[in-house]
C-alpha cells in the first residue's frame, strides 16, 4: 500500500463513529431536550413555535409566503388544492447590498412590501384592484385579505404565531434599529402603508416549514412528526406535548391555541453538545472551529452540515499534501497543483465535491480525477491520490450521516413516538437529497440504538419535503388564520 493511501486510511479511522458513541450521543441529546423544554438559555434551545397543529392534506385556499433567508427575498403564492397537492407561483429578488447594512428597519421593510405589491400586481391583479376600490369606498372586508406566512431566517425570540422580536442579525445584515423589534409588526406596518390586502399571519422557521410541507403532501392519514434539514446547515423541528414544555409558563405576553395539547418545537440542534462532552473530535474539527467566525458555537452543525464538510476535507487534503506528497509527482520535483487552487483557500472546497467522489464506483476513478481538476485545478491526479481522497471523503461523509441519526433517534425516544404504527419524517437539504447513501448510513446508526432497533427503524418513513419555506409558510399562515377565529383558551 502506498504511503499516501496508508496515511489517508489512518486519518479516516479518526472519523469512525462507533455504535457505543451513537448511543452515548442519544442519551446526552435526550438530557439536553428535557433541559431545553424546562428553561431558557440552554445548549439546545428547544424554541416554542406557537404552531399547535399539523396539516393533513385536505386543506384548501390561496395563501402568500415570503422568505427573507439571506441576500435574496422570495415572494410566493400557494394554491392548496385539498388533495395533498398544491401549485406555487414565485418571484425572487436580491436585497441591495447597501440596504443590508446602511439602511433603517423602515427602509428595508418598505422595500420588502414593495416586492409583495409588485408580485400581487403581476399575479393577482384582479383581487388587488378590487381591494383598493373597496378601500377607497370604505367597504374593505377582513375576509378579502391574503394571509401571509413570513419565513425569517434570523435569530428571533418568538412570542406568538405572528409575533417575534429580532435578537441579532446574521448573514451580512446589520440594521441596528431593527434589533429588539417585532419583525411581523415591521412588515405589517410597511404593507399597510402601501394599502396592500395582506395580513402577516405567521412567523415561520424554515425547519418548521419543512415539517408542515411534508405533512400536507405525505401519503395517508399520518401527520408528520419531525422535519429535519441536512443541507448547508442542519436543524430539526418536531411535535411535542404541551405539558412537557414547562418553560411556556415563564414566557410573558405569549398567546396560543391550547386546544390541541401539542406544539411544534424548533430544536435548533446545530448547537447540540457545544461543550463537546460526547461529540467526536479530530484535530481537523478543532482547526475548523478555531478558524471559524463563531468558535465554540454550533459544534454539531460543524460536523454534519454541507457548509463545513468541504472545509474538513480541505484541511485533511492539505495535511496529506504537505506530509505525504498528495497531488505531487513521484519524482517530487514540480508540484502540479497551482497556487491559485482552492485547496489553499479557507472554505475553498464545496461539499458537492464529496458527493461526486463518493459516487464514483469505477475502477479507474475517472470521475474523481475530473472532479479534482474542476474543483482544485489538480491535473492528472494519480490513482493512489484518487483512492486516498476517496478514503477520506467516505469517512467524513459517513460520520456526518451517522451523527445525523442522533437527534432523530433521541427525539423518537424522548417523545415515546415509537409506540405508534408509523412515524413520518420530512427531510430537506442538499446532503440528504444528493449525498450517496446518506439516509442509508443514518438508518444504520439508528438501528444501533437499542430503543429503536430494527423494529423501530421499520416504523420510520422518511420522505423528501420540498419547498418548506414556501408551502410550509403558507400552511402555517392557514393554521394561524384558523386560530385567529378561535377563542383563546
Amino acid at each position: 500500500m502506498s504511503a499516501v493511501i496508508e496515511e489517508a486510511t489512518r486519518i479516516a479511522r479518526q472519523f469512525e463513529y462507533s455504535p457505543e458513541e451513537v448511543q452515548r450521543g442519544v442519551k446526552e441529546y435526550i438530557r439536553e431536550v428535557e433541559e431545553g423544554l424546562s428553561e431558557e438559555g440552554t445548549t439546545l434551545s428547544q424554541i416554542p413555535t406557537f404552531v399547535t397543529s399539523v396539516p393533513n392534506g385536505t386543506e384548501k385556499g390561496l395563501y402568500l409566503a415570503v422568505d427573507l433567508g439571506g441576500t435574496n427575498f422570495r415572494v410566493c403564492s400557494i394554491d392548496l388544492h385539498g388533495n395533498h397537492t398544491f401549485s406555487l407561483t414565485q418571484s425572487k429578488i436580491m436585497i441591495p447590498r447597501e440596504m443590508m447594512t446602511s439602511g433603517s428597519a423602515k427602509e428595508l421593510f418598505l422595500f420588502l412590501a414593495r416586492q409583495i405589491e409588485s408580485f400581487l400586481r403581476i399575479h393577482h391583479n384582479e383581487h388587488f384592484e378590487a381591494h383598493l376600490k373597496r378601500k377607497i369606498a370604505g367597504t374593505a372586508r377582513e375576509e378579502d385579505l391574503f394571509d401571509l406566512g413570513f419565513t425569517f431566517s434570523f435569530p428571533v425570540r418568538q412570542l406568538g404565531i405572528n409575533k417575534g422580536t429580532l435578537i441579532r442579525w446574521t448573514k451580512g445584515f446589520d440594521i441596528p434599529d431593527a434589533v429588539g423589534q417585532d419583525v411581523c409588526a415591521l412588515l405589517q406596518e410597511a404593507i399597510d402603508e402601501l394599502n396592500l390586502p395582506v395580513r402577516v399571519a405567521a412567523l415561520v422557521n424554515d425547519t418548521v416549514g419543512t415539517l408542515m410541507a411534508r405533512s400536507y403532501t405525505s401519503p395517508g392519514e399520518t401527520g408528520t412528526f419531525l422535519g429535519a434539514i441536512f443541507g448547508t446547515g442542519t436543524n430539526g423541528a418536531y411535535v411535542e406535548k404541551l405539558n412537557k414544555i414547562t418553560k411556556m409558563a415563564k414566557i410573558e405576553h405569549s398567546d396560543y391555541d391550547k386546544s390541541t395539547g401539542e406544539m411544534i418545537i424548533n430544536a435548533e440542534w446545530g448547537s447540540f453538545d457545544n461543550h463537546l462532552s460526547v461529540l467526536p473530535t479530530t484535530e481537523y474539527d478543532r482547526q475548523l472551529d478555531a478558524d471559524s467566525n463563531n468558535p465554540g458555537i454550533q459544534m454539531f452543525e460543524k460536523r454534519v452540515s454541507g457548509m463545513f464538510l468541504g472545509e474538513i476535507l480541505r484541511l485533511v487534503l492539505l495535511d496529506l499534501h504537505k506530509s505525504q506528497g498528495l497531488f505531487k509527482p513521484a519524482s517530487g520535483s514540480d508540484v502540479f497543483i497551482p497556487e491559485s487552487s482552492s485547496l489553499y483557500r479557507q472554505w475553498g472546497i464545496d461539499t458537492s465535491l464529496l458527493s461526486i467522489v463518493e459516487a464514483d464506483k469505477s475502477k479507474d476513478l475517472e470521475q474523481v480525477k475530473s472532479a479534482l481538476k474542476d474543483h482544485l485545478k489538480v491535473e492528472r491526479a494519480s490513482e493512489n491520490d484518487c483512492k486516498a481522497v476517496q478514503t477520506v471523503v467516505h469517512a467524513i461523509g459517513k460520520r456526518a450521516a451517522r451523527l445525523a441519526a442522533v437527534p432523530i433517534a433521541a427525539t423518537l425516544i424522548s417523545t415515546g413516538k415509537l409506540k405508534e404504527e408509523l412515524v413520518d419524517i420530512g427531510v430537506d437539504g442538499s446532503l440528504v437529497e444528493f449525498y450517496p447513501n446518506f439516509e442509508g448510513y443514518l438508518r444504520e446508526a439508528m438501528r444501533e440504538v437499542p430503543e429503536v432497533g430494527e423494529a423501530g427503524d421499520k416504523k420510520v418513513r422518511i420522505g423528501i419535503s420540498k419547498d418548506g419555506s414556501g408551502v410550509g409558510a403558507a400552511l402555517i399562515a392557514l393554521v394561524a388564520s384558523k386560530e385567529g377565529a378561535k377563542p383563546q383558551l
